[in-house]
Order: structure tokens, then C-alpha cells, then sequence
């Protein structure tokens, strides 16, 4: 589910802010409140880049959707680097909503994310190796189709490689037409790949 921006005016006057406003407040409401409570405190933490740690912590105890959304809209707002090094092992969790909304997250921080694309596209775990190409899918980012050649030339597991042929089909050159040529002779046996390959081929000379 995107990440939407919760609109003040829908709030009605049962769910006032009913804490301090301070940092301390803020983060017992997150922590101990009822979800309203909750959900203000989320979104005001915001405004304090120290609140990264009591966001996430309350991540892996939140079971409001509601209460969850604010918690990633506000780490958006902060997008500095504790905000994704408190994140990407969020990219290994079994719960699909947090793993998604994490990518969604990263997706919008491109700056910040980028010392540690490489760490993710060589992580030992395959699915996220998958997931930071999900990252590169919407990252507004000059470097995103050569992080993807990288993938084609030094991966192995097909499902990771037909990722990144995926996405170069939408940001890759006539110049990587040779590397993806490559690709085809060294996966011969796998169709999906092969159709994948020739899908990305036919797209980067029609755009070229």
C-alpha cells in the first residue's frame, strides 16, 4: 500500500492530541497510547531526527496499519542515514507490509541510500538482493542503470539477474545491449530469461 500523507482534517475532535508535545511525551504516547494517541505521536516525531530508534523499535510491535503508516511517513520526513541503516533489516522480514513499505521508504531517499545499494545487491540472502533492485526500480538516482550492469555481470541466481533485466529495460543504453546479449549465452537454458532478455533489447534500441 502507498504511503499517503494523513490529512489533518480528517481528524476528528475524538482523537485529539492529549500528550506533551515533547520528545519524552511524544515517545510514551507511541509507545504506551491508544492507536489515535499513537498515531499523533508518529507523526509528530517527525520533527526529531533522535526519534529514528523509538520509530522503528515501535515497528516491530505495531500492529495498527494506521499507526504504521504514520511511523514510515514520518521516517520519510526525517530520510537521513539512521533512518536506513535502521531500516534495511526490514528488508529480510517475513511480514510482507513492513518489508514493502520499507522499499517505499528507501525509494524516496535516494541519497542517503546510496552507500549501501552495493552492500544489498551482494547480500547473501537472494530475495534481498531482489528487494534493492525493487529499491532501484522508482529510485531517482543517476547511477541506477550501472548498479544494474554490476548485477548482470557478477550474478548468479536467474531470479536476481531477471530482476535487474526488468529494470534495465526501462533506464539501460544501447551500450549495455552487448551485456545483456551476454546474459542470454550464459543463462541459454532458462526461457523466461531469454524472453526477458529480448524484451530489454527490443526497449533500449526503440528508445535509443
Amino acid at each position: 500500500m502507498a504511503l499517503k500523507k494523513q490529512n489533518d482534517d480528517n481528524v476528528t475532535e475524538l482523537s485529539p492530541r492529549r500528550s506533551e508535545r515533547d520528545f519524552n511525551g511524544l515517545k510514551n504516547s507511541l509507545h504506551e497510547g491508544d492507536e489515535d494517541q499513537r498515531r499523533w505521536a508518529a507523526r509528530d516525531l517527525a520533527s526529531f531526527d533522535e526519534a529514528v530508534g523509538p520509530l522503528v523499535k515501535q515497528l516491530t510491535e505495531e500492529k495498527s496499519h494506521v499507526v504504521r503508516d504514520a511511523i514510515y511517513l514520518s521516517l520519510q520526513k526525517i530520510g537521513n542515514q539512521d533512518v536506513v541503516c535502521q531500516l534495511i533489516p526490514f528488508l529480510s522480514e517475513e511480514d510482507a507490509e513492513l518489508r514493502n513499505s520499507t522499499i517505499e521508504v528507501l525509494q524516496m531517499i535516494p541519497e542517503q541510500i546510496e552507500t549501501h545499494i552495493i552492500s544489498l545487491l551482494n547480500h547473501q540472502d537472494s530475495d534481498v538482493r531482489i528487494f534493492a533492485i525493487d529499491i532501484l526500480q522508482v529510485l531517482a538516482h543517476a547511477k541506477t542503470p550501472e548498479w544494474l550492469l554490476s548485477v548482470l555481470k557478477d550474478e548468479t541466481h536467474v531470479n536476481v539477474v531477471a530482476a535487474a533485466v526488468d529494470r534495465l529495460a526501462e533506464v539501460g543504453t544501447a551500450s549495455m545491449v552487448r551485456d545483456i546479449e551476454e546474459v542470454k549465452t550464459k543463462f541459454s537454458d532458462e526461457e523466461y530469461l531469454m524472453f526477458a532478455c529480448n524484451t530489454a533489447i527490443r526497449r533500449i534500441k526503440a528508445n535509443s
